[in-house]
């Protein structure tokens, strides 16, 4: 399984996943309760199954990823 979701939509998630938990406990939904603690289940693991299907990820790339800038500039002096 690899992680397709950033830190900032990791603590959303998390932190909107317990208030959404905290809220169906409250009002005794059971829907509110499972959504909530998919949301936690997402935020923590940092894979969401629907990003995935769709191809997308919210996670920055690594610098070791990314092109190096410098070996691509190559000035004539």
């Amino acid at each position: 399984m690899q992680e397709n979701i950033g830190k900032l939509d990791q603590y959303l998630r998390i932190t909107g996943g317990l208030t959404m938990l905290g809220m169906g406990i409250r009002r005794d939904s059971p829907l509110l309760m499972m959504l909530g603690s998919m949301k936690v289940a997402e935020g923590i693991t940092k894979f969401c199954p629907m990003l995935y299907m769709m191809g997308l990820s919210t996670k920055e790339k690594d610098l070791s990823e990314e092109t190096n800038v410098e070996s691509s500039f190559n000035p004539e002096i």
